[in-house]
C-alpha cells in the first residue's frame, strides 16, 4: 500500500492562509469550520524571540486514533493510499474521533449534525489532480505525495517545536523545520 502525505517547508511559510481559504472553498466550509489551519508558533526570550508559521490540516496518520475510537466505523483509512477520511452516511456526530485527535484536525459540522475533515482532496487525487492547498500556496511551501518518496527527498523530521511526538500516531508528514523549531532530544 502506498501511503500519501504532505511535506511542510516551515523556512518559507509567512502565514498568508491562502492554503486555508482554498481549502475552505474547495470544501464549501462556512464560518468556523476548517479543515486546514496555520498557526503561529513562537518561543524564545529578549533579545532572541523566534517564531514561525504551521500549516497543518489532517495528518493521516499511519496509526489514526480517529479510525480506532470511531464507533460506527465511519472515520475510515482508504487501503489504496492511507488517506483518511469520513464515511458522511455512517457518523452520527458523536465526536470520539475530535477528542482522539491530538492535532486537532476533525471539526464538528453544526449545521450537519456530523464531523469534517481534510480528505487529501481525494476526489482530486483519483483524477490525477493536486491538493486545493498544495495548489494555492504562493510560496511552493506545501508538497503532496508517496510518503517514503517524500522521505527520500526531504528527510523524515516530523517532530518539530508545538506538535505531539510523532510517535503516538506515526503522521504522514514530513517537514523541513526551521532550526529554532527542531525539537532537542533531552
Amino acid at each position: 500500500m502506498t501511503q500519501l502525505g504532505f511535506h511542510i517547508d516551515v523556512r518559507y511559510c509567512t502565514g498568508c492562509l491562502t492554503c486555508v481559504m482554498a481549502c475552505k472553498d474547495k470544501n464549501n466550509l462556512g464560518v468556523g469550520a476548517l479543515f486546514r489551519r496555520v498557526s503561529r508558533i513562537e518561543g524564545g526570550e529578549f533579545p532572541h524571540p523566534w517564531g514561525f508559521y504551521l500549516s497543518m490540516a489532517c495528518n493521516h496518520c499511519t496509526e489514526p486514533p480517529c479510525v480506532c475510537n470511531c464507533p460506527t466505523g465511519a472515520m475510515q483509512k482508504r487501503e489504496k493510499d492511507g488517506i483518511v477520511f469520513v464515511d458522511k452516511d455512517k457518523c452520527i456526530g458523536c465526536r470520539y474521533c475530535m477528542w482522539s485527535c491530538p492535532y486537532g484536525a476533525i471539526n464538528y459540522i453544526e449545521e450537519e449534525g456530523k464531523v469534517g475533515k481534510c480528505n487529501f482532496c481525494m476526489d482530486l487525487i483519483d483524477q490525477g489532480l493536486t491538493p486545493a492547498c498544495v495548489d494555492a500556496c504562493p510560496m511552493r511551501i506545501l508538497h503532496f505525495g508517496d510518503l517514503d518518496e517524500l522521505k527520500a527527498i526531504y528527510g523524515d523530521t516530523s517532530d518539530i517545536v508545538g506538535l505531539p511526538d510523532s510517535s503516538i500516531t506515526r503522521p504522514s508528514v514530513v517537514i523541513t523545520p526551521k532550526p529554532v523549531a527542531v525539537k532537542s532530544v533531552a
